[in-house]
């Protein structure tokens, strides 16, 4: 159970695409510079969300809540 390389390397790959090569396509006018910037903070931070997300499954902070009676058959179930 880990990270998976290929699943990483696509979001990445593709929000870095967004994020740095597309800018350099948008056109000349007004409002270049707004739009450049909204792409490239829009990719950051859709990425930064993923990542947290994508990392967070992992190693969660909460585990399964069980009941008393739930833990002690484990308990016994286990050791035998």
């Amino acid at each position: 159970m880990g990270y998976q390389v290929i699943p990483l390397a696509v979001i990445s790959a593709f929000w870095l695409i967004v994020g740095f090569i597309v800018p350099w396509f948008i056109p000349n006018g007004p409002n270049k510079g707004v739009i450049v910037w909204m792409l490239i903070l829009t990719s950051v931070c859709a990425w930064f969300f993923w990542i947290v997300n994508y990392l967070a499954q992992m190693n969660p902070l909460i585990g399964p809540a069980l009941k008393r009676n739930v833990v002690l058959m484990m308990a016994s179930e286990w050791v035998s």
